[in-house]
């Protein structure tokens, strides 16, 4: 059986001030109105012999994931939470772990979260060519045949054919990113395909490979493994076994070294929407070649993309811009520099600023809630629980709170006293006293929460009880 192995570990920097640590972009909806995980897991619909996707993700995005996940009515096969990231080579080998302890000949077919493909049929007709490969013990990447001498792609040279009339070749070697003489020179051999870090092979000879190659990956992975926990939905690797695992990808540990790597080559409408740059390429184009998201007005614009997402944004008599509008940062950028937004990420993070890792909204498993005004002593928020769901029974050492309900049904624990209120009603939270807010309309329910005191960060808080583990 395949077992669709999706990574999930991304932070997507370069798709900054959309993308942030908090919601990296494979769980933003950028070309279409699912997000990039959600339909990496739809174009996999029609495949046959395929178990639920398993899903490697970062332990800080569990709930989205599982939301989003929901969202498209896909119940996993497990959720396998990495307590801090050590590149493809061990997720890899963990998920190998867990799909042979369903199926002894499972073989795995590995994608990133983050990828558009817009042949679904090439895409499947592909995977089922890799499968004829994996079953030979083959390790099989795909490689995507070039259309410019991009050097921000390392590079599959082709070698000679394996299964005729299903474009399967054996793998001469895998180059690092060139620069743009060798690029080119690639593009004109057309035996170079760019390497699209998409895998099959069975699940036991890639761990196979890896005790061979990289005994202290498997080692450590299995460790990981043998360890790990369930947790509700989630399986949570041991942390301490893990971060002993050394970080290496799939290619550098196992795929350049081993005799049996393969690769079908591929012409599917694949992209990495590794900028914003590759994204505007990918998206919908008016006849002045914009792309517009959100609410927008542009006169005399050409090849310019511009997305606004809580404001109208305005352009006039600009070309060849990026320009993304969020609630809390602003990117004005020429596209011959999308790959220097990482500039802006550092600067973020030298100077001690948060617009890098989070939203002005900020998803949690109950809801959301999204900063509305902060000062000396004082923080607004506006909060969104949704139907059924409470926050945990908590408490703060150093700030008091004011909810204010706008619309929907609230039960709210404040000390010994249990209240329902409904809209345009209030309470008082004093500090140090325990509270709880819990949703039990049939609507969302929307409040204002009005913090005060000393110190206001999201780390003053001592939970006591909570539906999601979070203690």
């Amino acid at each position: 059986m395949l077992y669709p192995v999706i990574l999930s570990g991304g932070s997507g920097t370069r798709l900054w001030p959309l993308s942030r640590a908090a919601l990296p972009k494979q769980f933003l909806p950028l070309v279409t109105d699912k997000t990039m995980l959600q339909e990496t897991i739809l174009r996999l619909q029609g495949l046959q012999d395929m178990a639920p996707p398993l899903l490697v993700c970062n332990n800080e995005h569990r709930f989205l994931a599982a939301e989003q996940l929901r969202e498209i009515n896909v119940k996993p096969h497990s959720l396998v939470l990495e307590p801090l990231g050590r590149n493809t080579a061990p997720a890899v080998a963990v998920a190998a772990f867990a799909a042979l302890a369903q199926d002894s000949a499972a073989t795995l077919l590995v994608l990133a979260a983050d990828h558009l493909i817009q042949d679904k049929p090439g895409f499947h007709a592909a995977i089922q060519a890799a499968q004829e490969l994996a079953a030979q013990d083959k390790l099989v990447t795909f490689g995507i045949k070039p259309d410019t001498p991009a050097t921000g792609f390392g590079y599959i040279e082709r070698g000679t054919a394996l299964n005729a009339g299903k474009n399967s070749y054996a793998v001469v070697r895998f180059v690092e990113k060139p620069n743009l003489e060798t690029a080119k020179q690639f593009l004109e051999s057309g035996n170079f395909f760019w390497n699209s870090g998409m895998f099959v092979f069975k699940a036991s000879t890639y761990l196979k490979e890896l005790q061979r190659l990289r005994p202290e990956i498997h080692n450590a992975a299995h460790k990981a493994w043998q360890l790990s926990t369930r947790d509700m939905d989630f399986c949570r690797l041991d942390e301490a076994a893990f971060a002993a695992c050394p970080s290496d990808s799939i290619d550098y540990a196992v795929m350049e070294h081993t005799s049996d790597a393969a690769m079908v080559t591929v012409d599917i409408g694949w992209s990495d929407i590794g900028s914003w740059s590759s994204l505007a390429d990918v998206s919908t184009q008016d006849a002045q070649g914009n792309v517009m998201r959100g609410d927008v007005f542009a006169a005399e614009t050409a090849n310019t993309y511009i997305r606004a997402e809580s404001r109208m944004v305005a352009a006039i008599g600009v070309k060849d811009l990026v320009v993304v509008e969020t609630a809390d940062a602003v990117l004005v950028m020429h596209k011959a520099f999308a790959q220097d937004v990482k500039h802006a990420v550092e600067y973020l993070k030298q100077a001690e600023r948060t617009e890098h890792l989070i939203h002005r909204r900020v998803y949690r498993p109950w809801g959301y809630y999204e900063g509305i005004d902060v000062g000396n002593g004082y923080q607004a928020k506006r909060i969104m629980v949704k139907t059924g769901a409470k926050l945990s029974l908590q408490m703060h050492h150093q700030r008091a709170e004011h909810w204010i309900v706008v619309s929907g049904k609230a039960r709210v624990t404040r000390g010994e006293d249990l209240l329902v209120l409904n809209a345009n009603q209030s309470t008082y939270i004093p500090l140090g006293v325990k509270h709880r807010l819990e949703n039990i309309g049939d609507d969302p329910l929307y409040l204002i929460e009005v913090q005060s005191g000393a110190y206001l960060g999201e780390d003053d808080i001592v939970r006591f009880d909570d539906d999601y583990k979070r203690i």
